[in-house]
Formats: structure tokens, C-alpha cells, sequence
């Protein structure tokens, strides 16, 4: 199952197929639908920013954190992945100066968070771009042609 919370002090409405799709989507083939649970949370740069500076010492919003998890997910029995976590604001502030939607924006971040869940990683050159590929295969699934990850959040 994937859990989404919307921060209910950001006052917007978010279709839930939206984040929904591009977490299945990332899952790809092998975990989707299948008995993995995770948690996408759309929230503030306030809270990101703490979760960034507590568990990176990083005192600066950025775009997505994932906190990957091997837990069992109490209610439910399944594997836990984890949680994705995304900075509204940031999404918002990356898709207008990118020119396209914020659905297409949070539908990155998305991928891009639950690709960190199943252990994908860019610490380096080679990792960064078999990340990359992934990313922009699920987007195209989702008809999102040409959108990145902003590097300077990383």
C-alpha cells in the first residue's frame, strides 16, 4: 500500500493517483503490487529543512528526502520501504522556473524518492547514471518527457 499525506498547512489539493502512479511506476515490475508498503508525505520547507539538518546536518531545504526502511509494517504485515518525503515549495519553485506543471515536478520527486527506497543511489558517476535512466524511463511511462532532478538539491 502506498500511504500519502499532504501537510495540511499547504492548502492545496493533489489528485492521489498522481503520486500514487509514479511510486508504482518506480517500484517497477518486481515490487509493484506486491506486498511493499511505503509513505510519500507532501510537506513544508520548514519541515524539511529540520529532517535535512537532523539526519544530514544540513541546514538548508532542499527538494526530497527517503528514509529507506527494512521494518514490518505493523498494519498491514508487508515489507516497510519507507518514507518519501517532499518539499511543496520546492516542487512548486522547480517547475515554474522548468515551465511545466507541478504534478510533473512532484511525480519526479516521487520516482526519485522511491528509486533511494530500493536502493538506488548517485554517489557517483556510474550510480548517478543508472539512476538517471530509471528516472527518466518511469517518467516516460507516465508521458513526462524531459524533465531532471535540479542537481544543485542533491
Amino acid at each position: 500500500m502506498i500511504y500519502i499525506e499532504i501537510n495540511p498547512k499547504l492548502k492545496i489539493k493533489l489528485e492521489p493517483g498522481i503520486i500514487i502512479g509514479a511510486s508504482e511506476i518506480a517500484l517497477g515490475e518486481d515490487l509493484a503490487g506486491t506486498e511493499n508498503d511505503l509513505s510519500v508525505v507532501i510537506s513544508d520547507d520548514e519541515q524539511i529543512r529540520t529532517l535535512n539538518k537532523h539526519f544530514r546536518t544540513i541546514d538548508a531545504e532542499t527538494d526530497v528526502l527517503s528514509f529507506p526502511s527494512t521494518e514490518i509494517d505493523p498494519d498491514t504485515g508487508h515489507n516497510y520501504l519507507g518514507d518519501v518525503i517532499i518539499s511543496y515549495p520546492q516542487a512548486l519553485k522547480q517547475a515554474i522556473m522548468a515551465g511545466h506543471p507541478v504534478e510533473n515536478e512532484l511525480q519526479l520527486l516521487t520516482i526519485h524518492g522511491v528509486l533511494h527506497l530500493i536502493g538506488f543511489d548517485h554517489t557517483n558517476n556510474d550510480e548517478k547514471d543508472k539512476m538517471w535512466r530509471e528516472q527518466e524511463a518511469a517518467l516516460s511511462k507516465l508521458g513526462i518527457i524531459g524533465i531532471k532532478i535540479n542537481d544543485d538539491q542533491e
